[in-house]
């Protein structure tokens, strides 16, 4: 979730990028209406108007005035940043991880359950909350466990990467893609979730059987492995001791399911939204905080700290808003919409929605914070789909697949580079690894479009 410094350079580049477009892109505009509170654009009303050449002052004004118009998103990923920061201090998730993992790892009958059980729970963690970065401790945890039980330290990479990954990918309530995605297309937060379930099966199943049969086989066969010689060479230290959950962890983790729970029913029965999504996650990490036994100054700290690790994310939220208001303001972000639908517009609905897929793929390339992906893309994105006959919530589906399914491959990827460089595999061994399994996603992806726009997805 957090947001590099690169990005958010590339993304003030389009800021100005944009804004010398207002000097020499005629200006146009689409109509607009809103129906059942959302704005859309109305189909073949586009008409040339006088283009309002964006200066220096309004690239500097701009990020200042994106920041205004995305406050409540702003202050949203602020007080969840803080809520998980606060349950992260208790240490019961690590706590409870760990433990889980050492229990596989002693007990051979239960073996067989060790990468399904853990890629599903850190699938969660991803589907749910975005866990991403949040993986790259868990390595230097599981790389060793996977050892123990004959595997590589492939495996133990692949287990909470991977495993994140494929819930990151299926989101079902991930506030930092579907939510942001949502909001900026106006769509009720968190609709389609029926679906979106069904694709966290399908990503995590599939994982899972893949990193299964691959360490099946090196169970059998271990000189198979890509790393074997870097695991030979691997200093694997004794333990410590026994992990212990204590019963204030356990009350941690009864809140935090508790609060997930609260969480699904306000949405589904009550149609919350960020503000009351927002107070739920506040009251778990107070409530957490509490029984996990931390003291306001600890509790404090680690809120700060937790909201502290939001700033790159609410500053790339804020340029990207600029790069509208910029255009918006200059007359060009309509012409540009148009000459795109011009080009998706001539295609069957189903091979639009596929490039828009395509298109979110490479700008994924770039841009590696998903809320922020979220908030460069969807004002675009969302009244593209009205332009082509598809369903906004179609647009939200291409940039979950675009954004998710493509990152644990992408050089490009800080929190990629930063887990292989943990785990001592380079990314060429890497890719070749991940390759089928990219392969296979794009398919998936693909696929999983054409039935979004043939059921009229919602």
């Amino acid at each position: 979730m957090r947001a590099s410094f690169n990005t958010l350079v590339m993304i003030y580049a389009v800021v100005v990028g944009v804004a010398v477009l207002t000097w020499v892109v005629p200006g146009g505009e689409y109509q607009r209406v809103v129906q059942n509170g959302r704005t859309l654009v109305v189909p073949g009303s586009f008409t040339q108007v006088v283009n309002d050449p964006q200066g220096i002052g309004a690239v500097l004004v701009a990020p200042v005035r994106g920041f205004v118009e995305a406050a409540a998103i702003i202050a949203f990923l602020f007080v969840i940043g803080g809520a998980f920061g606060a349950v992260q201090a208790t240490g019961a998730v690590t706590v409870s991880i760990q433990r889980l993992g050492e229990r596989f790892a002693t007990h051979p009958r239960l073996r067989v359950l060790f990468i399904p059980v853990t890629m599903t729970i850190f699938s969660v963690g991803g589907s749910i909350f975005g866990m991403c970065e949040e993986t790259i401790p868990f390595v230097v945890i599981f790389i060793p466990l996977a050892i123990s039980l004959g595997y590589d330290s492939i495996v133990g990479t692949a287990i909470p990467f991977l495993g994140a990954a494929a819930g990151f990918a299926g989101s079902t309530l991930n506030p930092f893609t579907i939510g942001i995605a949502q909001s900026i297309a106006e769509l009720p937060m968190y609709s389609g979730l029926e679906f979106r379930v069904v694709i966290w099966f399908i990503s995590t199943i599939s994982v899972i059987v893949f990193v299964m049969r691959y360490a099946a086989s090196i169970r059998k066969d271990p000189s198979r492995s890509p790393v074997a010689e870097i695991d030979r060479a691997r200093a694997i230290a004794p333990s410590a001791g026994p992990v212990v959950m204590t019963r204030r962890h356990a009350a941690v983790l009864i809140v935090f399911v508790a609060s997930i729970v609260v969480l699904v029913v306000g949405i589904l029965e009550y149609q919350w939204y960020i503000n009351e999504i927002a107070a739920v996650f506040l009251a778990m990490g107070i409530a957490s905080a509490v029984v996990g036994g931390l003291s306001v100054d600890a509790t404090t700290d680690a809120f700060k700290a937790g909201a502290r690790d939001m700033v790159g994310v609410a500053l790339i939220i804020g340029c990207a808003r600029a790069i509208l208001i910029v255009a918006q303001d200059g007359k060009v972000l309509d012409v540009m919409l148009y000459y795109l639908a011009s080009v998706i517009t001539q295609l069957h609905p189903v091979i639009a929605a596929q490039a828009m897929f395509l298109t979110q793929g490479i700008i994924n390339f770039f841009v590696h914070s998903g809320s922020g992906q979220a908030a460069l893309t969807m004002p675009i994105m969302a009244p593209l789909a009205d332009v082509v006959g598809i369903t906004r919530q179609t647009a939200v589906l291409a940039f979950q697949f675009g954004e998710g399914w493509i990152n644990p491959i992408l050089p490009t990827s800080g929190v990629t580079m930063g887990v292989l460089g943990l785990a001592g595999i380079s990314w060429d061994r890497w890719f070749r690894w991940m390759l089928p399994l990219q392969i296979y996603f794009l398919i998936l992806a693909l696929g999983l479009m054409a039935v979004a726009v043939l059921t009229h997805y919602a």
